[in-house]
């Protein structure tokens, strides 16, 4: 016989009146728990009336919760959010482990409030045992179907820094680190770059120490020990995103020697095979802007001379040789050499940065023959360059405010930037012998004044004892902040994020109950 409202609120009063001796009244809790299969009514009575005495009758513990579970799946939206928003009572002892892993299931639903409903309860289970709940999490992240496993990981990408440090303690966090480990052994680009967010915010790896072990994830996933093959854009995209969420990681003590090895020894001979993973995108100036991001950071290396000659030998390429004068003085060639600015300002840096630490490289590693051929072309483009600067200047004299602020004249801004910072590398190159003590500030990245609080704070170990709140470090650089400029001669490219591309070979997992 189906269970009634009245039996509902009878069973009720006889629970609620017997105080001490619930134990007692099991039958009038199983009556409560049989509600679930009846009407609407009593299903909402069920899921309001179930948690209330949960706690009272550890033997029927499962079937308490396996009914409540039955609400959340029912088809009657109403009736879910009802019997969802009891869920965290449960969340005892032994239990947390499963309501999380509960939860985590419900997070596959398509209705808005429903979904909110479920963040809030997870949030709210975490509040009373951090790790358990982490461990339900985890558990649909590793073993779940796709779209549990992909709203899972967003979950804990967004919603983990907002906890506080007395819930996210250092234990909670090592176990998320070593958990997140675990599920970067297989993961797609999308997925890649959620995770490092997680565990770039983990107050426990804000040490430099930390920063090396995130370090070393990152190049676990970049796969630096095979050689790259240029022509497949997966590859191409796997080593964009990785190194992407390696230069936050990057500072004086942690050190970008690896990638800019790969880059110098891999990347640089293959840069005009290489296969762009976005149609849009200048591959060949995207590579050359990270190399030259990464470049100020890098250690001793065990080839210097040979990633050095790299850097010199890609920097010809990109200066060309004056055009040839016939008898009356004019130009052989039927149009100027392009000069592409954008490419050589990020050679020029890089070659700069690693030429700090071998300055006798063009005086006594490279031949006389090729030293001359650079000078030639070093002054061709020097001249350009100047030429190319006033123009800049009398074209921008005046402007202020919002006339800076036209399509045109940004372009015109940026382009000033670039050729300031060529012609400043240009001089210390000239110099007998060539000199490397010049600063600049690459032209996408912002300027930081001497009072401004510089982009990557020391940590503690950094500092010394006294050290002050550290910043957190940025789970990705800014590049939608960039702007690119590509002078008229040049092929114009824009920027747009990694499409998070497939790391691995995850199979797509089939649908089924929630247990």
């Amino acid at each position: 016989m189906a269970v009634t409202i009245e039996d509902l609120y009878r069973s009720y009063g006889v629970l609620a009146d017997a105080k001490d001796n619930l134990s007692q009244h099991k039958d009038a809790y199983q009556v409560i728990l049989d509600g679930v299969k009846g009407g609407p009514k009593e299903k909402r009575l069920a899921a309001q009336f179930i948690p209330k005495f949960f706690s009272s009758f550890p033997e029927l513990a499962d079937a308490a919760i396996n009914a409540q579970l039955d609400l959340c799946e029912d088809d009657d939206v109403s009736i879910r959010r009802h019997a969802i928003k009891e869920l965290p009572r449960f969340a005892t002892g032994e239990n947390i482990v499963r309501v999380a892993d509960i939860l985590t299931q419900l997070l596959q639903t398509d209705d808005t409030a429903e979904f909110n409903q479920v963040n809030a309860a997870l949030i709210s289970i975490f509040k009373i045992d951090a790790k358990g709940t982490l461990g339900g999490l985890f558990s649909q992240i590793l073993q779940g179907e796709d779209i549990v496993r992909e709203r899972a990981i967003k979950f804990l990408s967004t919603k983990l820094k907002t906890l506080t440090e007395d819930v996210m303690t250092k234990e909670v966090e090592e176990y998320v680190f070593a958990e997140t480990k675990k599920v970067l052994e297989d993961v797609t680009g999308e997925e890649f770059v959620l995770l490092m967010r997680v565990v770039s915010g983990l107050r426990v790896l804000q040490t430099v120490n930390g920063r090396q072990q995130l370090v070393e994830l990152v190049v676990e996933q970049a796969f630096l020990e095979q050689a790259l093959n240029p022509a497949d854009p997966d590859t191409v995209d796997r080593l964009l995103q990785c190194t992407r969420q390696a230069l936050p990681l990057f500072s004086k003590n942690v050190h970008s020697t690896r990638f800019v090895t790969y880059f110098c020894e891999h990347v640089l001979p293959n840069l005009s095979t290489l296969a762009s993973p976005v149609a849009e995108l200048d591959i060949q100036l995207e590579v050359l802007k990270l190399l030259a991001e990464m470049s100020p950071f890098c250690g001793d290396m065990d080839k210097l001379e040979a990633n050095l000659n790299m850097l010199f030998t890609k920097l010809l390429e990109f200066m060309p040789l004056p055009p040839e004068e016939v008898e009356n003085g004019e130009n052989s060639a039927s149009e100027e050499p392009k000069l592409q600015f954008s490419y050589v300002e990020c050679l020029l840096f890089g070659f700069h940065q690693l030429g700090k630490k071998l300055p006798d490289f063009l005086l006594d590693k490279v031949d006389a023959e090729r030293l001359k051929d650079f000078k030639i072309r070093l002054q061709y483009f020097a001249r350009g360059l100047q030429v190319y600067i006033r123009q800049l200047r009398v074209a921008l004299q005046g402007k202020t405010g919002d006339a800076l602020k036209t399509d045109e004249n940004k372009i015109k801004v940026v382009a000033l930037k670039i050729t300031n910072n060529i012609n400043v590398l240009i001089k210390d190159l000239f110099h007998n012998p060539p000199s490397f003590k010049s600063t600049v500030t690459l032209s996408w990245k912002p300027v930081q004044k001497a009072e401004a609080v510089a982009p990557k704070r020391p940590s503690t170990e950094e500092m010394g004892a006294g050290a002050g709140t550290k910043k957190q470090i940025s789970p990705q650089p800014r590049r939608d902040a960039r702007q690119i400029y590509n002078p008229p001669s040049e092929q114009r490219g824009g920027f747009r994020g990694g499409r998070g591309r497939g790391f691995g070979a995850r199979g797509n997992r089939s649908r089924g109950r929630i247990y």
